[in-house]
């Protein structure tokens, strides 16, 4: 076993973190790290510790049964934020189902955490946030403003040539993504940055 996987086995026991399934002399649920999707990089912790049948239904290998997953029930009060970000899709792509609604209301997350579910979920068309040079942009990254740019809403100017870290996309508007100018928070539009590797 990997040393992450050993880390993982320790963590939760030795116990799927979702379902809560567990190898016995009968049954072999074959335990393994799942690495969760979109996972920002600035968060060390991005795997959990999954049986077989929840990883083969997230990744979708095979069709979602909605009763294994009644098992949310206790694993959506997982302290691990990996395992919250995992609850939190399924319970999201299950809402169909009506139960998983109530479900998703009563989660506490921290904001980061939710930001991180949420930026996992496909609603509607896929929204691609892309620099001026047409490099896909990704929550963490580091951009530059290529021009000097007013900021709607008060006196300040974004300067050309301004590093700004650690940015974050505005789902719903593929042109724009937020960042600190200075202390202050502000919304950017992907024309007129450019995306740095993390040394710059």
């Amino acid at each position: 076993m990997s040393d992450l996987g050993k880390q993982l086995e320790e963590r939760s026991g030795n116990t799927c973190e979702i379902c809560a399934a567990t190898d016995t002399l009968e049954v072999k649920v074959s335990l393994e790290a799942y690495e969760v999707p979109d996972s920002p990089k600035n968060v060390k912790d991005t795997a959990i510790f999954a049986c077989e049948t929840c990883r083969m239904q997230l990744k979708g290998d095979s069709e979602v049964d909605p009763n294994h997953w009644r098992a949310l029930n206790d694993s959506m009060w997982s302290t691990v934020p990996a395992v919250q970000v995992v609850a939190y899709r399924m319970l999201d792509q299950l809402r169909p189902e009506g139960w998983p609604v109530d479900l998703i209301d009563m989660m506490y997350m921290e904001e980061d955490t939710k930001q991180w579910a949420e930026d996992g979920i496909q609603r509607g068309p896929k929204i691609v946030h892309k620099d001026a040079n047409g490099n896909i942009l990704h929550r963490g990254d580091s951009i530059v403003i290529l021009k000097d740019l007013d900021v709607k809403g008060s006196s300040l100017i974004a300067k050309r040539g301004t590093a700004v870290r650690n940015i974050s996309l505005v789902h719903e508007n593929a042109n724009q993504i937020e960042g600190k100018v200075g202390p202050t928070q502000v919304v950017l539009l992907t024309q007129f940055v450019k995306k740095t590797s993390k040394e710059e």
